[in-house]
């Protein structure tokens, strides 16, 4: 069974997602097709990586992930095929390989094009068929022109400065919950046992603990806890964080460690 993956900005109202499975079902044997997101805001390159990047490994080397976000069929538009960590990503360059980790493309190409151009829908006229050849068992060194550099969007990182960490809300879930770009690596480097204040919307929000689970919050306060991914999350238990705090994907979220005892 061959995986293929999906992640779009594509609505549940529109045929896209649609035509895309099927154009892959009619050419492909034995395939399983998988959505990770359909819910990603319009052109939102970042959301996309955010997804991706945490969900690709879970799945078995030689998996197809197509991504199409970002992909505008403009006549100069570079359609990207690149093998990292044994998983394929197919994507428009628009920097968005940059942003799936810390692990080196293996090999990258650029996809030949037919002579008329990329047309309206390059997911479903190129990478439906790319897909297919790879699975076919096609290289993909066979499928376009090896390429040497590509576009990069580097990930935000949180900053130190002090005793203090700022950093930002990279993504909020469909709880609400703000994740950041705070890690856990980070933060205990830095607290060395200290007492510490997390604020949020500057000191709108203040939080001085962590939790360890959800439920050691009661319903509705404000809570901290890092999470699966060991990002630091501002959660409010059985509410959204991202409504009641009116928090967004940008927002800062500070850390500030007590100073050191002489």
């Amino acid at each position: 069974m061959h995986i293929v993956t999906l992640t779009s900005d594509w609505s549940n109202d529109d045929f896209y997602s649609g035509a895309v499975k099927g154009a892959l079902l009619s050419r492909c044997q034995n395939i399983h097709i998988e959505t990770l997101s359909k819910a990603i805001k319009p052109f939102r390159i970042s959301e996309a990586a955010f997804i991706v990047r945490n969900a690709y490994h879970h799945f078995p080397e030689g998996s197809i992930h197509i991504i199409a976000v970002g992909t505008d069929p403009e006549q100069d538009t570079t359609l990207l095929a690149a093998r990292i960590n044994g998983h394929y990503f197919l994507t428009a360059d628009n920097g968005i390989l940059g942003l799936l980790g810390d692990s080196e493309v293996t090999e990258i190409i650029e996809i030949n094009r037919r002579d008329e151009g990329p047309g309206t829908f390059p997911t479903l006229e190129i990478f439906t068929e790319i897909a297919c050849k790879l699975i076919e068992g096609e290289k993909l060194k066979e499928l376009g022109k090896t390429v040497d550099s590509f576009k990069k969007q580097v990930p935000l990182r949180a900053t130190l400065e002090n005793d203090t960490i700022t950093g930002s809300v990279i993504y909020i879930d469909s709880y609400g919950n703000a994740i950041t770009n705070i890690s856990r690596e980070l933060f205990d480097r830095i607290q060395q046992n200290r007492e510490f204040s997390i604020y949020v919307q500057s000191k709108h929000y203040k939080i001085n603990q962590l939790n360890k689970r959800y439920s050691e919050t009661q319903p509705g306060d404000l809570m901290a806890i890092f999470n699966s991914l060991q990002l630091l999350e501002i959660a409010i238990r059985n509410g959204s964080a991202k409504d009641l705090l009116n928090l967004n994907t940008d927002s800062t979220v500070r850390v500030e460690f007590n100073a050191k005892q002489k």
